[in-house]
C-alpha cells in the first residue's frame, strides 16, 4: 500500500521509520517532510495547511492512507478535507481535534464529566483575567486558549508576575490567536507523565509511559520550549497509577467526546500530573507528542498500519499492543538560542555513525539536504534517541550518541532523564 504523511518534524520522522517496517507498505510519501525523512520516503514540497493540494496528490498517485501528525491541519479539519475526497486518513476530525484545540473546551468537557484536573476559570476579557488574580492563590497558571507550538503556558509565582503574563498573552498577543481566550489554572505539583494512545471512538489502548522535558535549560530553567528530549517508560508511572488513569481519565475521555458528539479516532495523548491527591490531567493533545514519539514508538512491537487501520474501522478491541521490556532516552540537538533567536544553515558533521547502529536512532526535526550535506533548518535539529536494558543504561547511550554528532551552534540538555538517579 501507499502512505502519506503529513508533517516534516521529528514525530513525523519516528512515525515515517515505523511505517517503513510495515511489510504491508510499498511507498511512503511524506509533505515536506525533511532530510532524514527522505531517506525513507518521497519528500513532496506541499505545506501541512494546503488542504486541498495534499488531498490532490493522494489521489493522483493512489496514496491508501493519510497520517495527518502535527496539530495545526488536525485543529483546522485536515482529517475532514481528506475523508470529503474519498481517502482513508487515520487522525481525528476537526470536532474531535477541538480537544487540543481549545484548552477551554477540553477544561470544561473534564469538568462536565468528572475527569480529575486542575481548578480554573476561563477568561475572554484581559480585564476580567486581572480582576479574578487579585483574589487568586500564587502560584498560578496562566494558558493561551489555542494553539501555541507548546510554548503559550506561562506559570507565574507572584501577582506582579501573572498580571504580566496576562498583558503578554492577551494583549501583546505573544501566541497570536491562541491568546483570544485565557485559561487559568491552579498550580499543581508532582510528576508529570505523558501517555500516549490510540483511539478508535469507544476504545482506548495506551502506549507505554514517557517524560518530557519543556524548559530550554538544564535544570528546567528557561523559557518553555517543543520539548528538550524525553524518556520512556517513566518509572513513577506505576501499575497502580495506570490502573486508576484508565478507569477514571482514559476510558471516560472517549467515552465524554463520543457522548459530546465528536467521536475520536485517532492519537489522544494525556499530559498528567501525579499529585499527592492523585493523577490529574494537565492537558490533552489529539495527535503524538514530539519528542515522545521518538522513544514510545521505536519500542512498539506491532505493525503500526495495523493499529492505525484498527483505529479507523472501529475495531481496536482486537488489537493486542505490545512494547518491548526496555527503555529508551531521546535527548534533543537544538540550534543555540532556542526558542528566541538562532542560526540556520550550519552543516551536521557524524550523521553516518548511526548507519547500522541497533537500538540506536537520529530522527530529524529541522533539517534540509543541501549540496554541501545535510545542514540545520530549524530551532529544534535533531532527536537523538537511544535504547538500553535501563532506563539508566538508555540514557548513558543517548549522551553517548550525542557526542558523535556535531554542527555549529549545537546546543543540548545534560540533564534530560536525571530525575531516574533518584530512584
Amino acid at each position: 500500500m501507499k502512505v502519506l504523511i503529513v508533517g516534516g518534524g521529528g514525530r513525523e520522522h519516528a512515525i515515517a521509520y515505523c511505517v517503513a517496517k510495515s511489510p504491508r507498505v510499498s511507498k511512503i510519501y511524506c509533505a515536506p517532510g525533511n532530510a532524514g525523512i527522505g531517506e525513507l520516503a518521497e519528500c513532496v514540497p506541499v505545506g501541512v495547511m494546503e488542504f486541498d493540494k495534499l488531498a490532490a496528490f493522494a489521489k493522483e498517485n493512489c496514496v491508501d492512507l493519510v497520517i495527518v501528525a502535527p496539530d495545526d491541519p488536525l485543529v483546522a479539519g485536515a482529517a475532514d478535507v481528506f475523508e470529503a475526497a474519498g481517502l482513508r486518513v487515520f487522525g481525528p476530525r476537526k470536532n474531535a481535534a477541538v480537544l487540543e484545540g481549545s484548552k477551554a473546551f477540553s477544561k470544561d468537557l473534564m469538568k462536565k464529566y468528572n475527569i480529575p484536573t486542575a481548578a480554573y476559570e476561563n477568561f475572554d476579557s484581559a480585564e476580567d483575567a486581572l480582576a479574578y488574580l487579585e483574589t487568586a492563590q500564587m502560584p498560578i497558571v496562566l494558558k493561551a486558549d489555542g494553539l501555541a507550538l507548546g510554548k503559550g503556558v506561562l506559570i507565574c509565582n507572584t501577582l506582579e508576575e501573572a498580571k504580566e503574563g496576562v498583558k503578554t498573552i492577551m494583549l501583546d498577543r505573544q501566541f497570536g490567536s491562541a491568546g483570544n481566550r485565557l485559561v487559568v489554572e491552579e498550580f499543581m505539583t508532582g510528576r508529570e507523565v505523558s501517555v500516549l494512545s490510540f483511539v478508535d471512538g469507544k476504545t482506548i489502548l495506551p502506549m507505554t509511559s514517557a517524560q518530557d522535558h519543556k524548559r530550554a535549560k538544564d535544570g528546567d530553567q528557561g523559557l518553555n520550549t517543543g520539548g528538550m528530549g524525553t524518556f520512556s517508560p517513566s518509572p513513577f508511572y506505576t501499575e497502580e497509577i495506570d490502573e486508576y488513569c484508565r478507569k477514571h481519565i482514559f476510558q471516560p475521555t472517549v467515552d465524554a467526546m463520543a457522548a459530546e458528539g465528536r467521536a475520536f479516532k485517532g492519537i489522544i495523548f494525556f499530559g498528567l500530573m501525579l499529585t499527592e491527591d492523585g493523577p490529574k490531567v494537565l492537558e490533552y493533545n489529539a495527535r503524538f507528542g514530539d519528542p515522545e514519539a521518538q522513544v514510545v514508538l521505536p519500542r512498539m512491537k506491532n505493525d503500526i498500519i495495523d493499529v492505525m487501520e484498527a483505529c479507523i474501522d472501529g475495531t481496536l478491541d482486537q488489537t493486542d499492543l505490545q512494547f518491548e521490556d526496555n527503555a529508551a532516552v531521546c535527548v534533543v540537538l537544538a540550534s543555540e538560542g532556542y526558542p528566541v533567536h538562532y542560526e540556520k544553515g550550519y552543516v551536521i558533521k557524524g550523521l553516518e555513525n548511526f548507519k547500522d547502529r541497533e537500538g540506536y536512532y537520529v530522527f530529524h526535526a529541522g533539517t534540509k539536504a543541501t549540496e554541501n550535506g545535510i545542514v540545520t533548518n530549524g530551532g529544534r535539529v535533531l532527536g537523538v534517541t537511544a535504547k538500553g536494558a535501563t532506563l539508566k543504561e538508555a540514557r548513558a547511550n543517548a549522551y553517548e550518541a550525542v557526542g558523535l554528532i556535531d554542527f555549529d551552534n549545537k546546543y543540548c540538555r545534560k540533564d534530560i532523564g536525571k530525575a531516574i538517579d533518584e530512584i
